[in-house]
Protein backbone atom coordinates (compact mmCIF):
# COMPACT_ATOMS: atom_id res chain seq x y z
CA UNK A 1 0.00 0.00 0.00
CA UNK A 2 1.53 3.50 -0.87
CA UNK A 3 2.65 5.93 2.06
CA UNK A 4 1.23 8.73 2.03
CA UNK A 5 3.13 12.18 1.82
CA UNK A 6 4.22 13.27 5.16
CA UNK A 7 2.44 16.52 6.56
CA UNK A 8 3.88 19.55 7.70
CA UNK A 9 1.88 22.61 9.17
CA UNK A 10 3.40 26.29 9.54
CA UNK A 11 2.36 28.25 12.73
CA UNK A 12 4.35 31.52 12.37
CA UNK A 13 3.94 35.26 12.71
CA UNK A 14 5.64 36.16 9.64
CA UNK A 15 2.25 37.18 7.71
CA UNK A 16 2.16 37.04 3.74
CA UNK A 17 3.56 40.38 2.75
CA UNK A 18 6.95 39.14 2.82
CA UNK A 19 9.31 36.27 1.51
CA UNK A 20 9.73 34.79 4.47
CA UNK A 21 7.00 32.14 4.47
CA UNK A 22 7.80 30.77 0.64
CA UNK A 23 11.31 30.87 1.74
CA UNK A 24 10.63 28.00 4.78
CA UNK A 25 8.60 26.47 2.31
CA UNK A 26 11.28 26.11 0.01
CA UNK A 27 14.20 25.04 2.44
CA UNK A 28 11.30 22.46 3.23
CA UNK A 29 10.83 21.02 -0.26
CA UNK A 30 14.44 20.60 -0.82
CA UNK A 31 14.91 18.50 1.55
CA UNK A 32 11.70 16.57 1.86
CA UNK A 33 10.44 17.10 -2.20
CA UNK A 34 6.75 15.38 -1.43
CA UNK A 35 5.69 17.07 1.60
CA UNK A 36 2.57 18.23 1.89
CA UNK A 37 2.70 21.48 3.64
CA UNK A 38 -0.30 23.20 5.21
CA UNK A 39 -0.35 26.74 6.33
CA UNK A 40 -2.35 26.89 9.50
CA UNK A 41 -1.51 30.15 10.09
CA UNK A 42 0.49 33.13 9.38
CA UNK A 43 -1.21 35.87 11.24
CA UNK A 44 -0.22 35.42 14.86
CA UNK A 45 0.38 38.73 16.16
CA UNK A 46 3.96 39.80 15.55
CA UNK A 47 6.20 38.21 18.44
CA UNK A 48 2.64 36.85 20.43
CA UNK A 49 3.57 33.96 21.66
CA UNK A 50 1.10 33.51 23.81
CA UNK A 51 -1.15 33.81 20.37
CA UNK A 52 0.42 31.44 18.98
CA UNK A 53 -0.10 28.54 21.61
CA UNK A 54 -3.34 28.77 21.52
CA UNK A 55 -3.76 28.54 17.65
CA UNK A 56 -1.16 25.10 18.11
CA UNK A 57 -2.38 24.10 21.36
CA UNK A 58 -6.33 24.25 20.12
CA UNK A 59 -5.58 22.62 16.18
CA UNK A 60 -3.17 19.81 16.22
CA UNK A 61 -5.36 17.47 17.15
CA UNK A 62 -7.62 17.60 13.64
CA UNK A 63 -4.41 16.15 11.63
CA UNK A 64 -3.05 12.95 11.53
CA UNK A 65 -1.11 11.81 14.87
CA UNK A 66 2.27 11.49 12.44
CA UNK A 67 2.43 15.04 11.48
CA UNK A 68 5.06 17.26 11.80
CA UNK A 69 3.92 20.74 13.13
CA UNK A 70 6.29 23.89 13.13
CA UNK A 71 5.95 26.32 14.95
CA UNK A 72 7.82 30.14 14.85
CA UNK A 73 6.87 32.84 16.90
CA UNK A 74 10.32 33.04 18.10
CA UNK A 75 10.99 37.23 19.40
CA UNK A 76 14.45 35.72 21.09
CA UNK A 77 15.68 34.27 17.80
CA UNK A 78 19.38 34.86 17.93
CA UNK A 79 19.90 34.47 21.69
CA UNK A 80 20.65 31.67 23.79
CA UNK A 81 17.10 30.33 23.91
CA UNK A 82 16.92 26.67 23.34
CA UNK A 83 15.46 25.04 20.01
CA UNK A 84 13.78 22.30 20.39
CA UNK A 85 11.51 19.20 19.14
CA UNK A 86 8.87 17.53 20.70
CA UNK A 87 7.62 14.24 20.53
CA UNK A 88 3.64 13.02 21.41
CA UNK A 89 1.05 10.64 20.61
CA UNK A 90 -0.92 13.64 18.77
CA UNK A 91 1.80 14.99 16.47
CA UNK A 92 5.86 15.82 16.19
CA UNK A 93 6.30 19.43 17.49
CA UNK A 94 9.20 21.63 16.42
CA UNK A 95 9.57 25.01 17.85
CA UNK A 96 11.61 27.82 20.29
CA UNK A 97 11.73 26.71 23.65
CA UNK A 98 9.67 29.96 24.70
CA UNK A 99 6.09 28.62 25.59
CA UNK A 100 4.30 28.28 22.04
CA UNK A 101 4.37 25.25 23.41
CA UNK A 102 2.34 25.74 26.99
CA UNK A 103 -1.24 24.22 25.38
CA UNK A 104 -0.13 21.06 23.55
CA UNK A 105 2.12 20.44 27.03
CA UNK A 106 -0.88 21.33 29.00
CA UNK A 107 -3.44 19.15 27.23
CA UNK A 108 -0.54 16.50 27.97
CA UNK A 109 -0.44 17.00 31.70
CA UNK A 110 -4.38 17.27 31.82
CA UNK A 111 -3.66 21.21 32.67
CA UNK A 112 -4.38 22.89 29.74
CA UNK A 113 -6.68 24.94 31.84
CA UNK A 114 -4.04 26.13 34.28
CA UNK A 115 -2.26 27.68 31.47
CA UNK A 116 -4.06 31.10 30.96
CA UNK A 117 -0.77 32.15 29.96
CA UNK A 118 -1.20 35.89 31.57
CA UNK A 119 2.67 35.59 33.77
CA UNK A 120 6.41 34.39 32.77
CA UNK A 121 7.07 31.79 31.58
CA UNK A 122 8.95 28.56 33.68
CA UNK A 123 9.70 24.75 33.23
CA UNK A 124 7.58 21.60 33.38
CA UNK A 125 8.78 17.91 32.76
CA UNK A 126 8.07 16.35 29.71
CA UNK A 127 4.64 15.02 29.35
CA UNK A 128 4.48 11.20 30.71
CA UNK A 129 4.65 8.94 27.27
CA UNK A 130 6.24 12.14 25.48
CA UNK A 131 9.67 12.75 24.21
CA UNK A 132 11.34 16.13 24.07
CA UNK A 133 15.25 17.19 22.28
CA UNK A 134 17.31 20.31 22.29
CA UNK A 135 18.33 20.69 18.54
CA UNK A 136 22.06 21.26 19.32
CA UNK A 137 23.19 18.95 15.72
CA UNK A 138 23.95 21.33 13.20
CA UNK A 139 24.27 18.98 10.33
CA UNK A 140 20.86 19.24 10.20
CA UNK A 141 20.53 22.72 10.06
CA UNK A 142 20.64 25.25 6.33
CA UNK A 143 24.33 26.95 6.79
CA UNK A 144 25.31 29.63 6.89
CA UNK A 145 22.27 30.53 10.01
CA UNK A 146 21.46 33.25 10.24
CA UNK A 147 21.34 35.20 13.81
CA UNK A 148 17.54 36.21 12.76
CA UNK A 149 15.86 34.04 11.01
CA UNK A 150 15.99 30.49 12.58
CA UNK A 151 12.75 29.51 10.87
CA UNK A 152 14.47 29.25 7.51
CA UNK A 153 17.82 28.11 8.80
CA UNK A 154 17.19 26.06 11.76
CA UNK A 155 13.28 25.25 11.80
CA UNK A 156 12.16 24.14 8.25
CA UNK A 157 15.19 22.51 7.99
CA UNK A 158 15.09 20.05 11.01
CA UNK A 159 11.05 19.76 10.83
CA UNK A 160 12.11 18.14 7.09
CA UNK A 161 14.41 15.78 7.81
CA UNK A 162 11.89 15.05 10.59
CA UNK A 163 9.12 14.50 7.77
CA UNK A 164 11.60 12.55 5.83
CA UNK A 165 12.15 9.54 8.69
CA UNK A 166 15.41 11.12 10.78
CA UNK A 167 15.00 10.07 14.31
CA UNK A 168 14.46 12.72 16.78
CA UNK A 169 17.18 11.44 19.07
CA UNK A 170 19.47 12.11 15.76
CA UNK A 171 18.56 15.84 15.85
CA UNK A 172 20.07 16.51 19.15
CA UNK A 173 20.02 16.28 22.76
CA UNK A 174 17.15 14.95 25.34
CA UNK A 175 15.97 16.92 27.99
CA UNK A 176 13.79 16.45 30.85
CA UNK A 177 11.81 19.84 30.85
CA UNK A 178 10.20 22.34 28.54
CA UNK A 179 9.42 25.99 28.82
CA UNK A 180 5.93 27.17 29.04
CA UNK A 181 4.05 30.10 30.13
CA UNK A 182 2.09 30.21 33.90
CA UNK A 183 -1.13 30.74 34.35
CA UNK A 184 -3.96 30.90 36.92
CA UNK A 185 -6.66 28.06 36.42
CA UNK A 186 -10.39 29.20 37.10
CA UNK A 187 -11.39 29.18 40.38
CA UNK A 188 -14.72 27.39 40.97
CA UNK A 189 -16.61 28.90 43.99
CA UNK A 190 -20.27 27.92 45.06
CA UNK A 191 -22.36 29.46 42.28
CA UNK A 192 -19.96 31.30 40.54
CA UNK A 193 -16.43 30.69 38.29
CA UNK A 194 -13.76 33.66 38.44
CA UNK A 195 -12.15 33.24 35.12
CA UNK A 196 -10.20 34.76 32.13
CA UNK A 197 -9.87 36.19 28.58
CA UNK A 198 -6.93 33.56 26.81
CA UNK A 199 -8.00 34.02 23.23
CA UNK A 200 -9.68 36.73 20.90
CA UNK A 201 -10.58 35.40 17.41
CA UNK A 202 -10.13 37.30 14.39
CA UNK A 203 -13.98 37.99 14.76
CA UNK A 204 -13.31 39.70 18.15
CA UNK A 205 -14.78 36.38 20.16
CA UNK A 206 -13.50 36.61 23.48
CA UNK A 207 -12.44 33.12 24.45
CA UNK A 208 -12.51 32.14 28.45
CA UNK A 209 -10.64 29.30 30.37
CA UNK A 210 -14.01 28.53 31.54
CA UNK A 211 -14.46 25.15 30.07
CA UNK A 212 -17.72 24.70 28.58
CA UNK A 213 -18.68 21.35 30.87
CA UNK A 214 -18.47 23.09 33.80
CA UNK A 215 -21.37 25.89 32.39
CA UNK A 216 -23.85 23.89 31.02
CA UNK A 217 -27.05 25.03 29.80
CA UNK A 218 -27.67 27.37 33.42
CA UNK A 219 -29.06 30.25 32.87
CA UNK A 220 -25.83 32.77 33.70
CA UNK A 221 -24.35 36.35 33.88
CA UNK A 222 -20.81 36.85 32.39
CA UNK A 223 -19.32 40.33 34.31
CA UNK A 224 -16.25 41.65 32.31
CA UNK A 225 -15.38 44.82 32.42
CA UNK A 226 -18.16 46.43 34.02
CA UNK A 227 -20.64 45.09 32.01
CA UNK A 228 -23.16 42.67 32.31
CA UNK A 229 -23.78 39.63 29.89
CA UNK A 230 -26.43 37.18 29.64
CA UNK A 231 -26.23 33.11 28.45
CA UNK A 232 -25.85 30.37 27.48
CA UNK A 233 -26.68 31.43 24.32
CA UNK A 234 -26.46 28.56 21.42
CA UNK A 235 -24.84 30.34 18.11
CA UNK A 236 -23.85 33.75 17.41
CA UNK A 237 -27.06 34.35 16.10
CA UNK A 238 -29.08 34.87 19.25
CA UNK A 239 -28.37 38.27 19.35
CA UNK A 240 -27.70 41.44 18.05
CA UNK A 241 -26.00 42.79 21.01
CA UNK A 242 -23.49 40.75 23.27
CA UNK A 243 -23.68 37.24 24.18
CA UNK A 244 -22.17 34.27 26.20
CA UNK A 245 -21.64 30.91 24.81
CA UNK A 246 -19.71 27.77 24.66
CA UNK A 247 -17.41 28.02 21.29
CA UNK A 248 -16.41 25.46 19.12
CA UNK A 249 -13.08 25.29 21.10
CA UNK A 250 -15.06 24.38 24.51
CA UNK A 251 -14.88 27.29 26.73
CA UNK A 252 -17.16 29.71 27.27
CA UNK A 253 -16.76 33.11 25.10
CA UNK A 254 -18.25 36.29 24.86
CA UNK A 255 -19.32 37.46 21.52
CA UNK A 256 -21.24 40.49 19.96
CA UNK A 257 -23.67 39.44 17.14
CA UNK A 258 -22.62 41.01 14.05
CA UNK A 259 -19.85 43.03 15.71
CA UNK A 260 -16.62 42.28 17.73
CA UNK A 261 -16.63 42.03 21.04
CA UNK A 262 -13.44 42.93 21.78
CA UNK A 263 -13.86 46.40 20.17
CA UNK A 264 -17.45 47.31 21.72
CA UNK A 265 -15.61 46.13 25.85
CA UNK A 266 -12.30 47.20 24.84
CA UNK A 267 -10.44 44.37 26.69
CA UNK A 268 -7.71 42.14 25.76
CA UNK A 269 -6.25 38.51 26.86
CA UNK A 270 -5.68 38.51 30.41
CA UNK A 271 -9.16 40.59 31.01
CA UNK A 272 -11.09 39.22 34.05
CA UNK A 273 -14.27 37.63 34.19
CA UNK A 274 -16.54 36.36 36.33
CA UNK A 275 -19.51 33.86 35.61
CA UNK A 276 -22.92 33.85 38.22
CA UNK A 277 -25.87 30.78 37.56
CA UNK A 278 -29.42 30.64 38.43
CA UNK A 279 -32.28 32.60 38.41
CA UNK A 280 -30.75 35.36 40.74
CA UNK A 281 -27.71 35.71 38.47
CA UNK A 282 -30.64 37.42 36.39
Amino acid sequence: MPTSPPIITLTTDFGWRDHYVGAVKGVILGICRNATIVDLSHHVPAQDVVHGSFVIGESHRSYPNDTVHLCVVDPGVGTDRRAVVLITPYGRFVAPDNGILTRVVGALRDESEAYVCCSGPGLVPVPEGCHAYVLNEPSFWLHPVSNTFHGRDVFGPVAAHLARGVEPADLGSPTEVLTVMRGTPPRILPGSIEGAVIYVDSFGNLVTNIAGESVGTRPLVLSIARRRVEGPARTFADSEGLMALVGSFGYLEVALGGGSAASDLGVDVGEPVSVSFGPQAL
